[in-house]
């Protein structure tokens, strides 16, 4: 039995199965692709500047909110710096396999839907395997 036939016999089995790998694939990735201990360090200072701002928005100091909101924004970018080097390493394995997907997909029982099993399966394996990876 080819893959193909396997796939098309248990098409909800299989599209969980392939969202894991793929998932699976994007978090190693973005483990070993990114710099995890800067990302857990920019990760705890926003969260030190939303805790700031509050404080500072209950006493009305609004300059003293923009200049925090200013250092959040600068902390995201930094952050979306760190996230490209991994989206550029995946993205065009992860177009194949949607392509090859797509075309298997289309003669199965869950033709009109299988991309939703795939979004809702993928959303849960990388919250999983991001916690057991301890991927920032």
């Amino acid at each position: 039995m080819t893959i193909k036939e396997l796939i098309i016999s248990n098409p909800k089995i299989s599209i969980i199965f392939i969202s894991f790998i793929i998932t699976f694939f994007i978090t190693l990735i973005n483990k070993f692709f990114t710099d995890q201990e800067r990302i857990k360090e920019i990760k705890k200072r926003q969260k030190e500047i939303q805790e700031k701002i509050k404080e500072h928005a209950k006493k009305n100091e609004k300059n003293k909110v923009l200049e925090l909101q200013k250092e959040i924004l600068d902390g995201s970018m930094e952050l979306f710096r760190h996230s490209l080097k991994p989206l550029v390493i995946s993205l065009i394995p992860i177009i194949i396999v949607f392509w090859w997907i797509k075309d298997i997909y289309s003669a199965t029982s869950i033709a009109k839907s299988w991309i939703w099993y795939y979004i809702v399966s993928a959303i849960i394996f990388s919250i999983v395997l991001r916690k057991i990876l301890k991927v920032a």
